[in-house]
């Protein structure tokens, strides 16, 4: 081999400028000052913000959903519970794209393949829900696919028994657990609970790779006990829903009370809804119209009209009213009965549903004494009772009041309330004299229930005598008599509004009562919105779905009977006027 000598290469040969290898040496030297100021900063001076971004990209908050309290009937039935159901989620980007198993994905996930397609197309390619709250069983067969990218987080779902008998009292929660409507959105803080949570490290795939801090455990909400009766509430749903059906009417109610307590045994509505499935819903479907909904009474004011009237000292039972000729002008406006009664008695003023007695009875008080008294039973102002969307009614302040609107108030036109407001007002009549509290939780055991005096237990007693002539023979209620039971209540048939004034062939039928009369135990209202098959009088379409409730009821609460036989019903209906 050749001998190569370097130094005899002229550039080798050639003298270095001393300055140049110093310059190297010194860049050489701050690099390693910069690359030490550099960790230093990294370690201690900026420690914390770097350690914050390494927690945004790695570490997460992983939330421990709390399992949301369960709904009980006073019987201990449930009502509404949760039920674990897996959500599945996806990271689009980690997504295996095998074709045979997004199809059977999709098929578990009933959804078409081009939305799981265009859900994993999404623009976040780092999270994307596939499907909220499966059932168990589908999450295990999707697990059983094991596709890389998908996966699941657990969650709660609610589950309704009683489906659409109880949906309008119990309401619902949504995808999120948080009550939306009914006793899910009444008792939200009590179910509710509070979520826990537990922080944790994730790769770059969204595995747990390390838990880190302490975890806090998730509490469970509180289970609540409402006062209704799943059976109770389930025959008086069933009985409105043929009731509807049959009188081709456009909705109903019923709502039914415990006389003595004030506890809200049922509130069924119709048409109603199931819980389980809410799609394509509108407001007007989720309404409890028992509660949100007002109309003018009718004639189910007549015996408070009368009570006022008692109480006053202005009337006896026996007291003798004119009606005849059947009609009564009053400035411009004449109110008619349907019938020429001649002259009656206060007590057949209520029995016969006269116009024209009521409104000369409810000449003999001031107009500032029945505003006091409607105020004392509850119309004009938000019940107690904890419901949402539980409407106020309308009563005018009586210093706006003219003679014709004291008059038609004294028969429940002029002033509007909801049906659990007429149902609970007549508490004053069952708890002789008292208007007691009304309540959708259990009451305890023995509880002593306590309530505002607004009538005299001798003047409440006697109007309870009214109203069972009212549903007795010659009365407007006639069909509301029951098999074992004596009752009493008064029926009101109330032309509904239209524009400024009233239509003529849509009406409200109700029939608000008690049972057994002389000790009553249940209040059972009824209100049947626009019959339309040829019978529109509440006597005779509220009137017997009041008499299967009561009946079904007084059963179930295992009262005694206090009548040997059925009472004699005359067939034909007996009109009331309007």
């Amino acid at each position: 081999m050749r001998d190569i000598r370097y130094t005899s290469s002229p550039l080798l040969a050639s003298k270095t400028p001393v300055w140049r290898s110093k310059f190297i040496v010194a860049m050489l030297a701050l690099a390693f000052i910069v690359l030490v100021g550099r960790a230093a900063y990294v370690q201690v001076i900026g420690n914390a913000f770097f350690q914050r971004q390494g927690e945004v990209r790695f570490a997460r908050t992983l939330e421990m959903p709390a399992s949301r309290g369960r709904i009980f009937d006073r019987n201990g039935l449930l009502l509404a519970s949760s039920v674990v159901a897996p959500s599945i989620w996806a990271i689009p980007d980690d997504v295996e794209r095998h074709p045979a198993k997004l199809q059977q994905l999709a098929k578990l996930l009933g959804m078409p393949m081009s939305e799981l397609n265009k859900k994993l197309s999404d623009e976040d390619k780092t999270f994307v829900w596939l499907k909220r709250q499966v059932d168990e069983p589908v999450a295990k067969q999707i697990a059983e696919l094991k596709i890389a990218g998908v996966h699941q987080r657990k969650e709660y779902k609610r589950k309704y028994p009683e489906g659409e008998a109880a949906a309008h009292v119990v309401g619902f929660a949504n995808v999120e657990n948080k009550g939306q409507e009914g006793a899910e959105l009444s008792f939200e803080k009590q179910l509710a609970g509070k979520a826990g949570s537990r922080r944790v490290i994730k790769d770059r795939l969204g595995r747990v790779v390390e838990a880190v801090g302490d975890e806090v455990p998730p509490v469970d909400g509180q289970d609540v006990q409402l006062s209704i009766d799943s059976k109770v509430q389930f025959f008086a749903y069933q009985k409105l829903r043929d009731a509807v059906a049959e009188h081709k009417a456009k909705s109903g109610s019923v709502v039914v009370l415990d006389a003595q307590t004030g506890e809200v045994l049922a509130l069924a509505n119709y048409p109603s809804y199931s819980p389980d499935n809410r799609r394509s819903l509108s407001g007007a479907q989720l309404r409890n119209i028992a509660l949100t909904d007002t109309f003018e009474p009718g004639s189910t004011m007549k015996p408070i009209t009368v009570a006022m009237a008692l109480e006053a000292g202005k009337v006896t039972p026996q007291t003798q009213i004119p009606t005849a000729p059947g009609s009564y002008k009053l400035d411009k406006f004449t109110i008619r009965d349907t019938h020429n009664y001649g002259t009656l008695t206060v007590e057949g003023v209520v029995q016969k549903s006269s116009n024209v007695g009521s409104l000369k009875i409810a000449q003999r008080l001031t107009a500032q004494q029945m505003w006091e008294t409607y105020a004392a039973l509850g119309y004009g102002r938000k019940p107690d009772l904890t419901f949402p969307g539980a409407a106020i009614g309308r009563v005018r302040h009586w210093k706006s009041w003219r003679p014709v609107e004291q008059a038609t108030m004294a028969y429940g036109y002029g002033l509007s309330a909801s049906l659990f407001q007429m149902a609970h007002s007549y508490t004053a009549f069952s708890h002789d004299g008292r208007v007691i509290p009304a309540t959708l939780v259990k009451a305890p055991e023995g509880a002593v229930v306590d309530g505002l005096r607004v009538f005299s237990e001798k003047n409440a007693r006697a109007v309870r005598k009214m109203l069972e002539m009212a549903a007795g023979p010659g009365g407007t209620g006639q069909r509301a008599q029951t098999v074992g039971y004596s009752v009493g209540g008064k029926s009101g048939t109330a032309r509904k509004q239209q524009g400024k004034g009233y239509a003529s062939n849509k009406y409200r039928a109700w029939f608000t009562g008690m049972a057994p009369i002389d000790k009553p135990r249940v209040i059972v209202a009824v209100m049947v919105d626009e019959p339309s098959n040829g019978v529109y009088y509440g006597g005779a379409v509220a009137a017997p779905v009041f008499s299967e409730v009561v009946q079904q009821t007084l059963r179930i609460m295992g009262v005694q009977p206090d009548m040997a036989v059925k009472p004699a019903i005359v067939a034909q209906q007996v009109e009331e006027s309007f």
